[in-house]
């Protein structure tokens, strides 16, 4: 859920505070750059991209509201990917990468198999099912889908019949306070770390190795380990909680 002094701040923004729009960007730099960076190599600046991101990002401030329950960095995503792709497929085609169209039929498979059953399946569920986290999904989502799609109705709800977008879906799950905006400071604090505190981790929470696996590869007792591992993630979730970005 939203803090009250960010919804006060989106709200400022709406009826026209410049300097609240601009605060709101600035905390938001992060998430912007962290997509405008997927699209480099393509032969556009960096700062064209960014800039782009975030008129995306600025057109989701406008069109927020808080009674959607969904943190606006979750909010925000498909704005600035949709900004970027509308710009990339205005100025050329847009090119769609092998990994992208491999993810994308794994979650249009999931989807089958919960129509087969009658149910439908949230963005939530398929981050789980698939391991990768929602803003992948998205990106999956919205590489396949034309740049309108985010907005455009997707389906229809059977006991209501009320039409329902990609957006809509992302503001249905409780567990939105693992924010991609925390994705990005997690990512950021990694690389503050010391080559074994960083060997650790990944050896730990990416390869998926005990500590005692840990302890004979990096060549300290599973004791040290487990003193370092449990420092190292009891820094990131203070600095997470006092992080300037984090709503």
């Amino acid at each position: 859920m939203l803090q009250e002094n960010c919804v006060e701040s989106i709200i400022k923004a709406q009826n026209g505070d410049k300097d609240e729009m601009a605060k709101l960007v600035e905390e938001n730099q992060g998430l912007i750059w962290n997509i405008a960076r997927r699209f480099l190599g393509r032969g556009y600046d960096k700062e064209d991209l960014y800039q782009i991101g975030c008129m995306g990002f600025i057109k989701s401030i406008r069109r927020f509201d808080a009674s959607f329950e969904v943190k606006l960095s979750t909010y925000a995503v498909p704005y600035i990917l949709g900004e970027i792709k509308k710009f990339l497929r205005d100025d050329g085609p847009v090119k769609v990468s092998r990994s992208l169209k491999e993810l994308y039929a794994k979650i249009n498979e999931l989807k089958r198999d919960y129509e087969k059953k009658g149910q439908e399946i949230s963005l939530m569920q398929i981050s789980k099912i698939l391991r990768l986290p929602k803003e992948e999904i998205i990106m999956a989502i919205e590489s396949a889908q034309n740049v309108e799609s985010i907005e455009s109705n997707t389906y229809s709800n059977d006991k209501s019949d009320k039409s329902i977008s990609i957006i809509d879906t992302l503001s249905t799950e409780i567990d939105e306070a693992t924010t991609i905006t925390n994705k990005i400071t997690i990512q950021n604090l990694i690389k503050k770390l010391n080559d074994r505190e960083k060997e650790i981790i990944l050896l730990r929470f990416y390869k998926d190795k005990t500590q005692s696996e840990v302890a004979k590869i990096v060549g300290i007792s599973q004791v040290q380990v487990s003193r370092i591992e449990k420092k190292i993630l009891q820094n990131m979730k203070d600095e997470i909680r006092g992080d300037v970005i984090e709503e």
